[in-house]
């Protein structure tokens, strides 16, 4: 029986909810040809570690060649696979990635790309709304470079992204009635969010920003984006253990907490995104594993991890109804400003072509 799912007015088509509980093969995988941004270190690395160990070529694209040149050799290493390379990439230059890109594509067993993880990103301290000194004149100019690396370098990404992926060799629009484990090429681009593009986030106002957007990239391209073929995923990682999380961000920001999420824990949920082709429009996020419970009405609840009840789990999906409701929304505009255009008539129009060429002409 085909899958079920959502048309939208423009008849873009996305998967259903995931079933979390149903398993998934890793080794879907094998022989596609993937960019990971940010690959050197962290769950970038682990991402890289595990798509390689399944048979994946891997383009490791990272600003620090030296931790960048290491992992790729380890990982060559450990997985016996060669298929493994790292480029260097500043991810806030446009030719930086523009490089990446046709590298990959130069590198690729077959001439092409199958997906993109646009996993880069900073965190730094932040100093835009606790002004050091307030008998200066005026304050000094913030360091926007959180903002350059966590958004703008992921809108480069998915702009090249967009336009490579399209032109994989071998590969067909994106489908939830696909089968990954016969279709070997794909057309896929993975954001990787924050829990702070979900929630505020105390004294990161640049970082919470950034994140922010990247929420608002996946939640419009997983409409538009496949009216070209691809489909485009998230992740929404927590707090994840890894040196990302400095000391103080351990004390002050999470003590007392739930912990920090582990790095497998994200690997396995960037796994079943890329590995399954039928997957197109989601988004997970990634927490520390809780024990919880689902409600009849569909909510989540804690329980106490001693109960009976419940199941213990690290990986959520997010925004996985609102996909309908938006596209309403847009259907209902959309249907007004017709009316309204139509209301005007030719009449309408020749004014409009009027008013936009005096504007040309004399501003």
């Amino acid at each position: 029986m085909a899958t079920e799912y959502k048309k939208t007015p423009i008849n873009v088509r996305q998967s259903p909810p995931l079933d979390l509980s149903k398993p998934y093969d890793p080794n879907w995988v094998k022989s596609r040809v993937i960019i990971v941004t940010g690959g050197a270190s962290g769950f970038g690395a682990g991402f890289v570690r595990k798509w390689a160990a399944h048979g994946a070529t891997v383009i490791v694209g990272d600003i620090n060649v030296s931790k960048g040149d290491q992992t790729v050799r380890q990982v060559r290493q450990e997985t016996g696979n060669q298929n493994i390379h790292f480029v260097h990439c500043d991810v806030a230059d446009w030719q930086s990635q523009v490089n990446l890109f046709k590298e990959a594509v130069r590198l690729s067993p077959h001439g092409g790309i199958d997906t993109v993880v646009a996993n880069a990103g900073i965190a730094q301290p932040e100093t835009i709304h606790f002004p050091s000194n307030l008998s200066a004149s005026e304050p000094k100019k913030p360091d926007f470079r959180v903002v350059d690396i966590n958004l703008y370098g992921v809108l480069y990404t998915a702009h090249l992204a967009l336009y490579w992926l399209q032109k994989n060799p071998g590969s067909k629009p994106c489908s939830p009635d696909t089968d990954p484990s016969k279709t070997p090429r794909d057309r896929h681009l993975m954001l990787i969010g924050s829990v702070a593009s979900l929630a505020p986030i105390v004294g990161q106002p640049l970082y919470g920003a950034s994140k922010h957007g990247v929420l608002g990239l996946f939640r419009t391209l997983r409409t538009s984006s496949m009216i070209d073929g691809v489909r485009v995923t998230a992740l929404f990682p927590y707090f994840i253990d890894t040196p990302m999380v400095n000391a103080g961000g351990r004390v002050f920001i999470l003590a007392g907490g739930p912990g920090l999420g582990k790095v497998e824990d994200v690997v396995d949920a960037g796994t079943r995104l890329v590995a399954d082709s039928g997957i197109l429009g989601r988004g997970l996020m990634i927490s520390p594993k809780i024990k919880a419970k689902q409600e009849e009405s569909g909510e989540w609840v804690f329980v106490p991890k001693n109960s009976l009840r419940g199941e213990e789990r690290a990986v959520w999906e997010v925004y996985a109804d609102d996909f309908e409701d938006s596209e309403h929304f847009t259907q209902q505009m959309v249907k007004i400003l017709n009316l309204f255009a139509r209301s005007k008539r030719w009449y309408g129009w020749f004014s409009d072509v009027i008013a936009g060429i005096r504007y040309g002409l004399f501003g």
